[in-house]
């Protein structure tokens, strides 16, 4: 997964979770082939992430073993053979606990981060 360069003044990098939750997301309105996920995340995040080949389908792959996706092969809008994804009920479940765990996350981390002196012992 690349990253635009305000993603990499920080070195912040995304963990597998948080992928797994952004591919989970994409998928939540429907099936999509691999590079519509790609290219969902890309435009939803504002071209601030950009997931890669070498990125994307490991996850995808993951999330079917997991049984959080399954796949199927139809046509592509260009009329070509590809894989597409689906989410499971497994993988609703997994996206709506933890995006509220995510959630929860950031939440803390951005307190934290804007703490202007230190607490107390």
């Amino acid at each position: 997964m690349q990253y635009d360069g305000t993603m990499d003044e920080l070195g912040v990098s995304l963990t597998r979770g948080t992928l797994d939750l952004l591919i989970l997301k994409a998928l939540s309105w429907g099936p999509r082939h691999g590079y519509a996920v790609a290219e969902w995340i890309e435009r939803a995040t504002g071209q601030a992430l950009l997931v890669g080949e070498g990125t994307l389908y490991p996850a995808l792959h993951r999330l079917e073993r997991h049984r959080l996706v399954s796949s199927e092969w139809g046509l592509s809008e260009s009329n070509r053979h590809a894989k597409f994804y689906r989410l499971s009920a497994a993988g609703r479940q997994r996206l709506l606990t933890g995006t509220s765990a995510w959630q929860r996350f950031v939440g803390a981390a951005d307190r934290a981060l804007r703490a202007t002196a230190p607490l107390p012992s």
